[in-house]
């Protein structure tokens, strides 16, 4: 290679490198497209977070440190739901099945057949899911009037744990007292749904008669309750849906409260 030749192929090589650099320099000053960071990872936690805190509104609920309310937060609708048509309700309500059914063999019974167990009647013995499945699962503030015409339809389903502790303490010998408030025009649809559902054999069926309308749920259940210990017997459970099927006086020995998250009734 001559002289001449070597010195042309330096230049041209120091010049393909600075325009590369001045590339390079230039890709680096360029507009950059926005990139929004880690989208499904801040969607996924926000999720969690609105999941977490539907949770936490419902163990405040079932605990009884919230109330009065009248529906369903609307940003945990689709938690309710799941809630209430997935394995956790299903879970929840065995736990007290089985816990009630433990305590009812514990306990030594007298010889009079006056030892009792008061059952409330929906959401306890019977599932009215059907129903709410079509006013979102406690979106809707409660309609009495709706609901009476579900009743008389007589198509609630048994609750399935509760049907194990209902024939468990019937067989241990414990008297047992449906007290509900429907009222007493619904007797003979009620009878016939507990009938088709599986439940036998109760000793009283109390429902809310005349004198008994406006009064609410934790009152005329209290009243109905001392009735019941007057005529000499001793409540030994009771198992309800709502605070006001187990709270007021005149009440059990022990209650066992069965999970509810689509409505209070005061």
């Amino acid at each position: 290679m001559t002289f001449l030749t070597y010195t042309m192929f330096l230049c041209l090589a120091s010049m393909a490198f600075s325009c590369q650099e001045s590339m390079d320099l230039e890709l680096d000053l360029l507009p950059r497209p926005l990139i929004i960071e880690y989208p499904e990872t801040r969607l996924k936690n926000m999720t969690e977070e609105l999941t977490m805190q539907c949770t936490s509104w419902r163990v405040a609920v079932e605990s009884n440190n919230l109330n009065p309310w009248k529906m369903i937060p609307i940003e945990c609708a689709d938690y309710v739901e799941e809630y209430m048509s997935g394995p956790a309700y299903n879970f929840d309500l065995e736990m007290v099945s089985k816990e009630a059914r433990v305590y009812a063999k514990s306990i030594e019974l007298g010889d009079d057949g006056m030892d009792a167990w008061i059952f409330d009647i929906d959401e306890t013995l019977l599932s009215n899911l059907p129903y709410y499945s079509d006013h979102g699962f406690g979106l809707e503030v409660f309609d009495c009037v709706q609901f009476d015409r579900w009743v008389v339809e007589g198509e609630a389903t048994v609750i399935e744990p509760s049907l194990k502790l209902y024939e468990e303490v019937s067989w241990l010998g414990f008297k047992i007292i449906l007290l509900t408030g429907r009222s007493e025009d619904k007797r003979n649809v009620t009878v016939t749904n507990l009938i088709n559902a599986g439940y036998q054999n109760w000793d009283k069926l109390i429902l809310r008669g005349d004198d008994d309308q406006g009064k609410s749920a934790i009152e005329f259940k209290s009243e109905k309750r001392k009735e019941v210990i007057e005529e000499g017997y001793r409540i030994i459970g009771n198992s309800g849906d709502q605070w006001s099927d187990l709270m007021g006086t005149s009440v059990a020995s022990r209650s066992f409260k069965l999970s509810n998250p689509m409505y209070h009734i005061p």
